[in-house]
Protein backbone atom coordinates (compact mmCIF):
# COMPACT_ATOMS: atom_id res chain seq x y z
CA UNK A 1 0.00 0.00 0.00
CA UNK A 2 1.05 3.59 -0.58
CA UNK A 3 0.08 5.98 2.20
CA UNK A 4 0.37 9.73 2.43
CA UNK A 5 -0.59 12.48 4.82
CA UNK A 6 -1.97 15.79 3.61
CA UNK A 7 -3.52 19.05 4.75
CA UNK A 8 -7.30 19.11 4.36
CA UNK A 9 -8.47 22.66 5.10
CA UNK A 10 -6.15 22.91 8.08
CA UNK A 11 -6.64 19.33 9.29
CA UNK A 12 -4.02 16.62 8.85
CA UNK A 13 -5.45 13.50 7.21
CA UNK A 14 -4.14 10.19 5.97
CA UNK A 15 -4.86 8.97 2.47
CA UNK A 16 -4.12 6.08 0.12
CA UNK A 17 -2.37 6.87 -3.14
CA UNK A 18 -3.86 5.29 -6.26
CA UNK A 19 -2.41 6.54 -9.52
CA UNK A 20 -2.42 10.33 -9.37
CA UNK A 21 -5.23 10.47 -6.83
CA UNK A 22 -5.35 10.40 -3.05
CA UNK A 23 -8.24 8.55 -1.39
CA UNK A 24 -8.83 10.10 2.07
CA UNK A 25 -9.35 7.67 4.93
CA UNK A 26 -10.60 7.79 8.48
CA UNK A 27 -7.98 6.28 10.74
CA UNK A 28 -4.29 5.69 10.14
CA UNK A 29 -1.81 3.04 8.96
CA UNK A 30 -0.91 2.01 12.51
CA UNK A 31 -4.31 0.96 13.85
CA UNK A 32 -7.20 0.71 11.38
CA UNK A 33 -8.70 2.78 8.61
CA UNK A 34 -11.81 3.20 6.51
CA UNK A 35 -11.98 4.73 3.05
CA UNK A 36 -14.24 7.73 2.65
CA UNK A 37 -16.63 6.72 -0.17
CA UNK A 38 -16.69 9.13 -3.09
CA UNK A 39 -13.86 11.29 -1.76
CA UNK A 40 -10.73 11.82 -3.86
CA UNK A 41 -8.01 14.45 -4.07
CA UNK A 42 -5.87 15.11 -7.16
CA UNK A 43 -2.16 15.60 -6.66
CA UNK A 44 -2.34 19.10 -8.13
CA UNK A 45 -2.79 21.61 -5.35
CA UNK A 46 -2.36 19.04 -2.57
CA UNK A 47 -0.29 20.21 0.40
CA UNK A 48 1.79 17.23 1.39
CA UNK A 49 2.68 16.66 5.03
CA UNK A 50 5.36 14.33 6.41
CA UNK A 51 3.78 10.85 6.19
CA UNK A 52 4.20 10.36 9.92
CA UNK A 53 4.98 12.56 12.92
CA UNK A 54 7.21 10.33 15.03
CA UNK A 55 7.05 9.92 18.75
CA UNK A 56 10.84 9.60 18.59
CA UNK A 57 12.96 10.63 15.62
CA UNK A 58 16.00 8.30 15.51
CA UNK A 59 18.85 8.61 13.02
CA UNK A 60 21.94 6.68 12.03
CA UNK A 61 25.07 8.69 11.43
CA UNK A 62 28.00 7.34 9.43
CA UNK A 63 26.35 4.25 7.98
CA UNK A 64 27.94 4.02 4.50
CA UNK A 65 31.62 3.67 3.66
CA UNK A 66 31.65 6.67 1.33
CA UNK A 67 30.32 8.99 4.02
CA UNK A 68 32.21 7.49 6.95
CA UNK A 69 35.62 7.67 5.27
CA UNK A 70 38.37 6.08 7.33
CA UNK A 71 36.52 6.31 10.65
CA UNK A 72 34.25 3.29 10.15
CA UNK A 73 31.95 2.58 13.11
CA UNK A 74 32.23 -0.82 14.69
CA UNK A 75 28.64 -1.08 15.92
CA UNK A 76 25.23 0.46 15.18
CA UNK A 77 24.84 3.75 17.03
CA UNK A 78 21.88 6.12 16.88
CA UNK A 79 21.26 9.80 17.39
CA UNK A 80 18.14 11.94 17.53
CA UNK A 81 16.63 14.75 15.50
CA UNK A 82 13.93 17.33 16.23
CA UNK A 83 10.37 16.85 14.99
CA UNK A 84 10.22 20.63 14.57
CA UNK A 85 12.67 20.29 11.66
CA UNK A 86 10.28 18.06 9.69
CA UNK A 87 8.60 19.34 6.55
CA UNK A 88 6.76 17.74 3.65
CA UNK A 89 7.17 17.06 -0.05
CA UNK A 90 7.28 20.25 -2.17
CA UNK A 91 7.63 22.46 0.92
CA UNK A 92 10.64 24.81 0.92
CA UNK A 93 13.91 24.15 2.68
CA UNK A 94 14.72 27.57 4.13
CA UNK A 95 18.36 28.55 4.55
CA UNK A 96 18.71 30.75 7.66
CA UNK A 97 19.52 34.39 6.97
CA UNK A 98 22.81 34.25 8.89
CA UNK A 99 24.15 31.25 6.96
CA UNK A 100 25.77 32.00 3.59
CA UNK A 101 27.29 28.67 2.54
CA UNK A 102 25.60 25.96 0.44
CA UNK A 103 23.41 23.56 2.36
CA UNK A 104 24.13 19.85 1.99
CA UNK A 105 21.49 17.36 0.86
CA UNK A 106 21.75 13.83 2.25
CA UNK A 107 19.28 11.37 0.75
CA UNK A 108 18.25 8.69 3.23
CA UNK A 109 16.05 5.64 3.49
CA UNK A 110 13.69 5.91 6.47
CA UNK A 111 12.21 2.92 8.31
CA UNK A 112 8.80 3.55 9.91
CA UNK A 113 8.01 1.44 12.98
CA UNK A 114 4.51 -0.04 12.95
CA UNK A 115 4.44 -2.13 16.12
CA UNK A 116 5.98 -1.92 19.56
CA UNK A 117 9.45 -3.46 19.54
CA UNK A 118 10.06 -5.65 22.60
CA UNK A 119 13.24 -5.14 24.55
CA UNK A 120 16.09 -7.39 23.38
CA UNK A 121 14.17 -8.26 20.23
CA UNK A 122 15.20 -10.92 17.73
CA UNK A 123 15.93 -10.15 14.09
CA UNK A 124 12.59 -11.66 13.11
CA UNK A 125 10.82 -9.38 15.58
CA UNK A 126 12.74 -6.39 14.20
CA UNK A 127 11.67 -7.22 10.67
CA UNK A 128 8.03 -7.58 11.70
CA UNK A 129 8.15 -4.23 13.52
CA UNK A 130 8.83 -2.21 10.34
CA UNK A 131 5.52 -1.13 8.83
CA UNK A 132 7.05 0.48 5.77
CA UNK A 133 9.49 2.96 4.31
CA UNK A 134 9.77 6.56 3.25
CA UNK A 135 12.45 9.01 2.07
CA UNK A 136 14.29 11.65 4.08
CA UNK A 137 16.62 14.51 3.19
CA UNK A 138 18.97 15.13 6.10
CA UNK A 139 19.74 18.75 5.24
CA UNK A 140 22.94 19.89 6.91
CA UNK A 141 24.76 23.19 7.43
CA UNK A 142 28.35 21.96 7.50
CA UNK A 143 29.96 25.16 8.83
CA UNK A 144 27.66 25.09 11.84
CA UNK A 145 28.23 21.36 12.17
CA UNK A 146 31.96 22.04 12.51
CA UNK A 147 31.66 25.01 14.87
CA UNK A 148 28.88 23.99 17.28
CA UNK A 149 29.44 21.47 20.03
CA UNK A 150 26.05 19.95 19.20
CA UNK A 151 24.07 19.71 15.95
CA UNK A 152 21.23 21.88 17.24
CA UNK A 153 21.37 24.34 14.30
CA UNK A 154 23.24 22.42 11.63
CA UNK A 155 20.83 19.49 11.59
CA UNK A 156 17.69 20.69 13.36
CA UNK A 157 16.82 24.13 11.99
CA UNK A 158 13.20 24.44 10.87
CA UNK A 159 12.60 22.76 7.45
CA UNK A 160 15.94 20.90 7.55
CA UNK A 161 14.26 17.47 7.58
CA UNK A 162 11.99 16.96 4.55
CA UNK A 163 10.33 13.53 4.65
CA UNK A 164 7.93 11.82 2.25
CA UNK A 165 6.08 11.94 0.02
CA UNK A 166 4.74 8.46 0.84
CA UNK A 167 4.84 5.68 3.40
CA UNK A 168 5.12 2.50 1.32
CA UNK A 169 4.44 -0.97 2.70
CA UNK A 170 5.16 -4.39 1.20
CA UNK A 171 8.39 -3.45 -0.59
CA UNK A 172 12.12 -4.08 -0.14
CA UNK A 173 14.03 -0.83 -0.66
CA UNK A 174 17.30 -2.46 0.39
CA UNK A 175 17.56 -3.64 -3.23
CA UNK A 176 16.92 -0.14 -4.58
CA UNK A 177 19.07 2.78 -5.68
CA UNK A 178 19.08 6.18 -4.00
CA UNK A 179 19.53 9.13 -6.37
CA UNK A 180 19.99 12.79 -5.46
CA UNK A 181 19.30 15.43 -8.11
CA UNK A 182 19.77 19.18 -7.90
CA UNK A 183 17.92 21.10 -10.63
CA UNK A 184 17.39 17.71 -12.33
CA UNK A 185 21.12 16.98 -12.58
CA UNK A 186 22.27 13.79 -10.82
CA UNK A 187 24.66 14.73 -8.03
CA UNK A 188 24.73 11.43 -6.11
CA UNK A 189 23.66 7.84 -6.69
CA UNK A 190 24.33 4.73 -4.62
CA UNK A 191 22.86 1.31 -3.75
CA UNK A 192 20.41 1.95 -0.93
CA UNK A 193 21.15 -1.31 0.85
CA UNK A 194 24.96 -0.91 0.78
CA UNK A 195 24.97 0.07 4.46
CA UNK A 196 27.50 -0.74 7.13
CA UNK A 197 24.59 -1.80 9.36
CA UNK A 198 21.11 -2.53 8.06
CA UNK A 199 17.84 -1.34 9.58
CA UNK A 200 17.25 -4.57 11.48
CA UNK A 201 20.77 -4.45 12.96
CA UNK A 202 19.93 -1.01 14.31
CA UNK A 203 16.56 -2.03 15.68
CA UNK A 204 17.99 -5.07 17.47
CA UNK A 205 20.83 -3.00 18.96
CA UNK A 206 18.47 -0.20 20.02
CA UNK A 207 16.03 -2.63 21.65
CA UNK A 208 18.61 -3.58 24.26
CA UNK A 209 18.01 -0.21 25.89
CA UNK A 210 15.10 1.56 24.18
CA UNK A 211 11.44 0.71 23.57
CA UNK A 212 10.44 1.62 20.01
CA UNK A 213 6.79 2.40 19.39
CA UNK A 214 4.45 2.68 16.39
CA UNK A 215 5.17 5.83 14.42
CA UNK A 216 8.82 6.10 15.43
CA UNK A 217 11.19 6.61 12.50
CA UNK A 218 14.78 5.56 11.90
CA UNK A 219 16.73 7.48 9.25
CA UNK A 220 19.48 5.24 7.94
CA UNK A 221 22.26 7.50 6.67
CA UNK A 222 23.68 8.35 3.27
CA UNK A 223 26.64 7.39 1.08
CA UNK A 224 27.00 10.54 -1.04
CA UNK A 225 25.94 14.15 -0.57
CA UNK A 226 25.17 17.17 -2.77
CA UNK A 227 25.40 20.93 -2.26
CA UNK A 228 22.38 23.15 -2.86
CA UNK A 229 21.68 26.89 -2.66
CA UNK A 230 18.57 29.06 -2.66
CA UNK A 231 16.82 29.05 -6.03
CA UNK A 232 17.52 25.36 -6.65
CA UNK A 233 15.29 22.30 -6.28
CA UNK A 234 16.59 19.11 -4.67
CA UNK A 235 15.04 15.70 -5.40
CA UNK A 236 15.69 12.45 -3.54
CA UNK A 237 14.48 9.30 -5.32
CA UNK A 238 14.50 5.72 -4.07
CA UNK A 239 13.19 3.00 -6.38
CA UNK A 240 9.71 1.94 -5.30
CA UNK A 241 9.29 4.80 -2.82
CA UNK A 242 8.90 7.76 -5.18
CA UNK A 243 10.64 11.13 -5.21
CA UNK A 244 10.87 13.69 -2.42
CA UNK A 245 11.28 17.17 -3.94
CA UNK A 246 11.87 20.48 -2.18
CA UNK A 247 12.80 23.96 -3.40
CA UNK A 248 15.55 25.77 -1.51
CA UNK A 249 14.79 29.33 -0.41
CA UNK A 250 16.39 32.02 1.74
CA UNK A 251 15.03 33.34 5.01
CA UNK A 252 13.90 36.93 4.64
CA UNK A 253 14.07 39.02 7.78
CA UNK A 254 11.58 41.87 8.20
Amino acid sequence: MIWCRFDDAGRARYGLVEGDLVIPVTGDPFTSHRREPGETRPFDGLRWLPPVVPGTFFCAGLNYKGHAGQALPTRPEVGYRANSALTGHLEPVVRPADYDEPLIAEGELVAVIGAAVPRHCSRAEAERAVLGWTIGNDVSARAWQRSDRTFWRSKNSDTFKPMGPYLVTGTDPLRATTTVRVDRAVRASFPTGDMLFGPYDFICAMSRYITLRPGDVLWLGTDETAGMVPGQVVEISIDGLGTLANPVTEERLC
